[in-house]
């Protein structure tokens, strides 16, 4: 009898195959459909090819065009078919690498003196759809190092001599497809012909290994479907996405600006995004007070030998700011990168005991990072950013409520949104070189958040080599409006950092023990998660967080007495009003309060000042009827205190 391995479905289910059965045929055993469909498998953290030998134990699952990890099969290898068409259109042209990303694919070529420019991209994804319906299948093939060495020296390509040089001998693989060779680990859907439409989307230029002196490349994006009427789906998404992009909105509704005397990448906050930013700011602080958080305010300068300590000088040099000498007193200083090693710092500052655990610091913490100027990006990608950064130090034992405290508090935020929420638990990978600290902390650490999750039933995904450098990390992914997914908030488990700083508290036996910490950021950052809300609402901001929430329009000057009374009796419930007594017309005052976006217009004349009432129009809905003042402004400050979030 051939030798037996247990596969463990994702439903727990478990089942007993012979040793090297393929992804396909576990497929086949549980439907032809199912089979139809597959794209690849996951086994355990790894996705293979679908007709890779299986020969251990292991979780599966068999991931189709609506799995994240068939996406990613799908699009890598679209990657190699926009490689196959570029090289039938431009012969001469070396490739270097092209992964899938989060939606589609890149591939940077260099096609040396030949010119490829936007006008070129449909010709291109002509030739791929050509040979996508080919059916090719992706074949992969091991390879020694030698001869693999020797295939890329025969054609002339450096780039993809210099990934083999730093590979082993022995985990090498070449893939095929139709005339195309490409030096690749996989995995690849099964042939070509499940490519069905295909959209080159931009191009850019990229540095050979992002090192500016290195050979500038050409990076052509894309994107592919199985079928036509996705790719249709996807124009039209895009299509609403620039309705809604945050640099037009932003500058439209006054929330922000980026001056060049300023500097790039160092947003400006204009009245309404301060009322707007302070709005998110004191939802936060109400919930974190709830909790037991104790807010801090630290320099956004800090001695460099500080974050050599914490390893975030020289760990993230390349994105940081040069340091600052301080002429004769010779010592160096940094602009804050981050606000953590100030945290620890206080937290150093008095002899902690274990009644004093935990102890949670909060602050909206200002940083700053270097981002190259082409990956600025409105509020979105910036070099100075506030994080609602905190930290919390506990002992052991109070690790787990602590955890969990944190993630009830994040679903809340992102609850109060009304945004979908995946998760996503990050660990690191075997590049040792890229974190700190013993390997026994790490998997404690991956242990206990993995733990915590599944006694929550949180639905999660476990990623390597997402981790930060001084540990794991739970990451939530929330989805906008229009479907769009974005990393924002994450919480952090450390073990690497009570040892750097030497942090310590007492116990109940009189010794010095190590705190664990927790770092947690439901926000993110300020910048980002204001770019993202204004997307998502598409600027049609909730009343609560609105940063004008009623325009009182008088019919003529004889009721702007009234109109003041309206808005005093507001103002003293903590509404934003304004009265708007300019000398226009009616239906330009309430076209320019609905360009703007304010949720509320209450009309007043003759009959509203006689009766004590307001005429209400409401964003996008016109005309909802007439009120007695204090019901409306009763049924208002509901809807504040609610935090009610209408559709969008």
């Amino acid at each position: 009898m051939a030798e037996q391995i247990t596969i463990t479905f994702p439903d727990g289910n478990e089942k007993k195959y012979p040793k090297g059965i393929t992804g396909r045929e576990i497929a086949e055993s549980i439907s032809k459909g199912l089979a139809r469909e597959a794209l690849s498998i996951t086994l355990d953290d790894d996705i293979m090819d679908l007709d890779r030998p299986i020969n251990r134990d292991g979780t599966i699952t068999i991931n189709t065009w609506d799995s994240e990890d068939g996406k990613y099969t799908f699009w890598h290898s679209s990657a190699h078919v926009l490689a196959e068409a570029i090289q039938e259109l431009y012969p001469n042209a070396k490739f270097a690498i092209g992964p899938p990303v989060e939606n589609g694919f890149y591939y940077d070529i260099d096609f040396g003196d030949q010119a490829v420019g936007q006008d070129d991209l449909e010709e291109i994804e002509n030739k791929m759809i050509e040979l996508a319906r080919e059916k090719n299948e992706f074949t992969r093939k091991p390879i020694s190092k030698d001869d693999a060495l020797d295939f890329y020296k025969d054609v002339g390509n450096e780039y993809k001599v210099e990934l083999i040089e730093n590979l082993e001998d022995g985990n090498i693989t070449f893939y095929e497809q139709g005339n195309f060779t490409d030096l690749c680990r996989g995995p690849h859907i099964p042939d070509t012909g499940r490519i069905k439409a295909v959209k080159l989307t931009s191009l850019a230029g990229a540095y050979w290994r992002g090192d500016e002196n290195n050979e500038q490349l050409t990076r052509i994006y894309g994107i592919s479907f199985p079928k036509q009427k996705l790719l249709n789906q996807y124009i039209e998404q895009v299509e609403e996405a620039k309705k809604r992009d945050h640099k037009k909105l932003g500058k439209e509704l006054g929330i922000y600006m980026i001056d060049q005397m300023v500097g790039q990448g160092l947003p400006v906050w204009l009245p309404n995004g301060t009322v707007l930013r302070r709005t998110l700011e004191a939802f936060l602080r109400e919930e974190q007070k709830k909790r037991g958080y104790q807010e801090v305010i630290t320099p956004h300068i800090g001695n460099l030998e500080l974050y050599r300590t914490s390893g975030h000088f020289p760990y993230y040099r390349e994105s940081q700011y040069n340091p600052i000498e301080m002429g004769e007193e010779g010592e160096g200083y940094l602009l804050k990168p981050m606000n953590c090693p100030h945290h620890h710092r206080i937290y150093s500052n008095e002899l902690r005991s274990y009644r004093d655990l935990p102890l949670r610091l909060a602050e909206f913490g200002s940083v700053y990072r270097y981002e190259q100027s082409g990956e600025l990006n409105g509020l979105s990608r910036v070099r100075g950013f506030t994080q609602d950064d905190a930290h919390i130090y506990c002992t052991h034992d109070q690790l787990k409520d602590e955890i969990i405290n944190v993630i009830e508090l994040t679903e809340l935020v992102f609850g109060t949104f009304e945004m979908p929420v995946d998760i996503r638990l990050s660990y690191r990978d075997d590049n040792e070189d890229k974190y700190g600290g013993a390997e026994e902390f790490w998997d404690r650490a991956e242990r206990e958040i993995k733990e915590v999750a599944d006694e929550m039933d949180l639905d999660y995904k476990v990623a390597r080599g997402e981790a930060s450098f001084y540990g794991p990390k739970i990451d939530f992914i929330i989805r906008d409006a229009i479907g769009r997914k974005w990393q924002l908030g994450t919480i952090q488990v450390d073990y690497v950092m009570p040892e750097r700083f030497d942090l310590t508290y007492v116990g109940s036996d009189n010794n010095k023990h190590r705190p664990v910490i927790i770092h947690r950021a439901p926000f993110g950052s300020m910048e980002r998660f204001t770019s993202i809300l204004i997307e998502h609402f598409a600027g049609d901001f909730p009343v609560w967080l609105a940063p004008k929430q009623v325009q009182i329009i008088p019919v003529s000057d004889d009721f702007n007495e009234y109109a003041y009374k309206c808005a005093s009796k507001l103002k003293e419930n903590d509404v934003r009003v304004e009265v708007d007594t300019r000398s226009e017309p009616m239906g330009g005052k309430i076209r320019d309060a609905e360009t703007s976006k304010i949720p509320y217009m209450l009309i007043v004349g003759g009959d509203e000042k006689s009766d004590g009432t307001v005429s209400v129009r409401r964003h996008k809905e016109g005309d909802i009827g007439t009120f007695d003042f204090s019901k409306f402004l009763s049924n208002l400050t509901t809807e504040i205190d609610n935090k009610e979030v209408p559709e969008h």
